[in-house]
């Protein structure tokens, strides 16, 4: 205990050059953390964000770029499925449930999703939860809407409100259907995943929103009234993708092998966490270049430490000097120097963490925003429990060589005076 009281007296007396060594090991343990914590958190959120889902179809493109856009709502689908193709499949005796999905509309920058019920029946995230309504109903009347969770908070929506739905996906949404506004008539419960950033619609909306545009574009001089648009047969033409539940999981590499071969339309149909793998393969060399780089950046923390204490002991040698006439021994002179490391590094750590949480609170919210994953705070995880053990595991052996050359110094060499 005293040599500890003596270390830490010894770090108040230099205290500038000690803050500063502990904010460089702080941020470089932060930045370790911080980027472990995004990594496991992005996988979390992308894990969770759909289950008990068997086969995802669209048309043929990548297994990534299908999970992505028709799961994450990121990118776009390279063509579309005939609403013959889809009804094919979704008759088939293996089949248990499906979940038409039409994209391509949004509204201020947010996805709008076209879909059947089955949507808010069979849809589950996470540990096979339900999607649950915080207020209102599902879709009633054919302009109906059921907003995301942030879409509402965000835009500041509530039940009964008026909303335009523009089309394409640009954020100020130029080409706006006005003559055909939607009611929001439910809002979902958050859930963590970008069902949370989605305006949902039926098909038939999506169908009606359309009937005077072609290629893209109003048809000049043509406009159809709501009233009218509700007595029509709005039957959909095409879908962008739809989710399937099988009766049996035994079917379904025969149902996915039938759907890889169709005739009809060149049509994928992929194993959601099959997909996910692929997706983490991709990335896994940045996630190895970028785990490199923190583990480099918490080294040059730790060595910056190792040079300052190397720095001081020239002009400790006459402190060393008299702690060895007082009797301290060899063992007490590197035990103290040991000991100042050794706190610098926890000092250190603790700041980091404190930055860690600090910097997960203001970036979590903009991944959310711009992905749509939910990344959970939580506490300390046994995992950065392992990374602070080994990162003060380094620094206690950083603090061996100082220890050891202080030593070294003789009584002799302390006190006698350079000129």
């Amino acid at each position: 205990m005293p040599i500890l009281r003596l270390a830490l007296a010894s770090l108040i007396n230099r205290k500038t050059t000690a803050a500063l060594t502990v904010l460089s090991i702080a941020l470089s343990v932060a930045l370790l953390l911080s980027v472990e914590r995004m990594r496991a958190g992005a996988k979390q959120g992308f894990a969770n964000t759909i289950s008990g889902t068997d086969l995802i179809v669209g048309a043929r493109s990548g297994q990534v770029q299908l999970l992505l856009f028709s799961v994450f709502r990121i990118g776009n689908a390279t063509n579309s499925i005939t609403w013959q193709s889809y009804q094919q499949f979704a008759n088939d005796r293996n089949v248990a449930w499906t979940i038409p999905m039409s994209l391509g509309d949004s509204h201020r920058g947010y996805r709008v999703l076209g879909t059947t019920g089955a949507y808010f029946e069979h849809f589950r995230y996470g540990r096979k939860q339900p999607l649950e309504l915080a207020d209102g109903v599902p879709f009633d009347d054919l302009f109906d809407a059921v907003l995301g969770a942030e879409v509402a908070t965000a835009l500041g929506y509530s039940v009964g409100d008026p909303i335009v739905v523009a089309h394409g996906l640009g954020s100020e949404g130029f080409l706006r259907h006005e003559e055909t506004p939607f009611r929001v008539a439910g809002i979902l419960a958050p859930t963590g995943t970008p069902v949370d950033r989605t305006v949902h619609v039926s098909l038939q909306a999506i169908e009606a929103i359309h009937v005077d545009w072609r290629s893209g574009a109003r048809i000049p001089g043509m406009t159809t009234a709501a009233e009218v648009l509700r007595k029509m047969e709005l039957k959909p033409k095409s879908i962008t993708a739809f989710l399937v539940g099988l009766e049996s999981r035994f079917a379904v590499f025969g149902l996915q092998r039938s759907i890889n071969e169709y005739r009809g339309e060149p049509l994928l149909a992929i194993l959601p966490g099959v997909a996910l793998q692929e997706l983490w393969s991709l990335i896994s060399t940045a996630e190895i270049a970028l785990s490199a780089i923190t583990v480099c950046v918490v080294a040059s923390g730790l060595i910056g430490m190792t040079v300052m204490l190397l720095a001081g002991l020239r002009e400790r040698r006459r402190e060393m000097a008299v702690l060895r006439s007082i009797g301290a021994q060899p063992r007490h002179i590197f035990t103290l120097m040991v000991s100042e490391a050794v706190g610098l590094t926890l000092a250190g750590c603790v700041v980091g963490l404190a930055l860690t949480f600090a910097a997960m609170t203001l970036v979590a919210p903009l991944i959310e925003a711009r992905l749509g994953l939910h990344l959970a705070m939580g506490g300390i995880t046994i995992w950065d429990a392992k990374l602070l053990a080994l990162v003060i595991a380094s620094g206690t052996i950083a603090g061996f060589l100082p220890a050891a050359l202080a030593v070294r110094q003789s009584i002799a060499d302390g006190t006698t005076v350079r000129t």
